[in-house]
């Protein structure tokens, strides 16, 4: 089920349990282009069975399912504070979360964009943000860190997720030069030596720029991987995700 998951101690006795799915997973129940895991509720998958993968995360990390939350994610760099579960099937369009609760997990969907987990495990505040070339032009992970600390985060710690690299990322030379504008390190050469872009290089430079120590990255390009959904490599496909809890006591 778990690309990769680990668990830091957190305040009051709590913990924060993070980690990235993997489009393979026991009793998962997407079939065809979507086989697997897929969580994505958008992509023309069959409605039951995203909401019986959904129900299976939702059981590993010991929730309801009503308290794993998503976002309708418009690549854009609008973050919204949530509370408690959302009215049912009416997730808010944004592309970033930040949460102060325990007992709720926030998720991220990606299928080559780059997921971003933040958390400051001592605060009690944890975040997600979706970033692809867009939202990382837009500044959605900047917007994600302000709205954690308005909360009150300190001290944040980040997992970036598997993405496509900057290899496989093909894109005109306009929009290369549009990354590198925002984070000159985005800027790259494809396999056969076209414009390309890196956007999880950017997404690193930015989260470091916003003093967010990077304490996992997961290496791995979605294009060049078998066991995660990639939208570059087959634009029919489900979508793994991203997903950051603070636990009660």
């Amino acid at each position: 089920m778990w690309e990769w998951t680990q668990t830091l101690p957190g305040a009051a006795g709590r913990t924060v349990r993070w980690g990235f799915t993997a489009a393979v997973a026991a009793g998962a129940g997407s079939q065809g282009p979507y086989a697997g895991l897929n969580l994505g509720a958008h992509v023309g998958d069959d409605p039951a069975a995203v909401a019986a993968n959904r129900a299976l995360v939702a059981r590993d990390l010991g929730l309801p399912v009503d308290r794993l939350l998503f976002m309708s994610q418009v690549h854009g760099a609008d973050v919204v504070t949530v509370f408690g579960p959302h009215p049912v099937g009416d997730p808010p369009a944004a592309d970033g979360m930040v949460c102060d609760r325990p007992g709720i997990a926030l998720a991220v969907l990606v299928a080559d964009c780059v997921p971003v987990l933040l958390a400051d495990p001592a605060a009690g505040i944890v975040g997600v943000a979706h970033a692809g070339r867009p939202g990382l032009i837009a500044g959605v992970v900047p917007s994600t860190i302000a709205a954690m600390r308005a909360a009150g985060a300190q001290d944040i710690v980040a997992a970036v997720g598997p993405s496509i690299c900057g290899r496989c990322y093909q894109v005109p030379a306009a929009m290369r030069a549009a990354g590198a504008a925002v984070t000159p390190v985005t800027a790259t050469v494809s396999w056969t030596g076209t414009p390309a872009l890196d956007v999880a290089a950017g997404v690193i430079a930015q989260l470091v720029d916003g003093g967010v120590r990077v304490g996992h990255w997961v290496g791995g390009c979605t294009r060049e991987s078998g066991h995660l959904y990639s939208y570059r490599r087959q634009q029919q496909t489900g979508r793994f995700a991203g997903v950051v809890l603070m636990g009660a006591p």
